[in-house]
């Protein structure tokens, strides 16, 4: 099961989560977001995720998304990190 995110705001686009290590995050968007920038997103069926961005590179047709959640609950963490696990199952 993969883990998407649907960004809001004007740039709007969409991004998988691949790594989530307690606070830090790793995501492919389909649109780029400046280091210190806080994008907002949906996460399917759980509720919204912010995050902090440390470091944005190209990878081929994506973008490789590294930063820390914000306000990120335990139950959302634990959610993700659900989808994360059945994803590799």
């Amino acid at each position: 099961m993969s883990v998407r995110v649907l960004w809001s705001g004007p740039a709007g686009g969409e991004a998988e989560v691949t790594v989530l290590d307690g606070e830090r995050i790793t995501l492919r968007s389909t649109t780029p977001h400046a280091p210190g920038s806080r994008p907002e997103g949906a996460l399917e069926g759980a509720g919204s995720v912010r995050v902090k961005v440390a470091r944005c590179r190209r990878d081929e047709d994506r973008f490789v998304v590294e930063g820390r959640l914000i306000d990120a609950t335990r139950a959302l963490r634990a959610e993700i990190e659900a989808r994360l696990q059945a994803g590799k199952a």
